[in-house]
């Protein structure tokens, strides 16, 4: 099944091409949660504060479908 996937701001360092809010076609097996794929993806829980689906915002055991858009902002931090 493939998704795509975003990931914005320094989450982009993790994406094929090392940029921030460029999607990519991810390949995932029926039944994947966002877990296993940010898990997949290297990247560390911590790393990241928000997570929707299709404009959504889901649990981290959400199960992924075919043609899901998935993406993934970290803590935004300021002064």
């Amino acid at each position: 099944m493939n998704i795509t996937v975003k990931l914005f701001a320094s989450l982009g360092q993790y994406s094929p091409e090392g940029e921030s809010a460029k999607p990519f076609t991810f390949d995932i097996e029926q039944g994947d949660s966002l877990k296993s794929l940010v898990r997949t993806l290297n990247i560390p829980e911590e790393d990241i504060r928000i997570k929707f689906v299709n404009g959504r915002t889901q649990d981290w055991d959400y199960r992924l479908q075919h043609d899901d858009e998935v993406g993934f902002f970290p803590p935004i931090g300021g002064g």
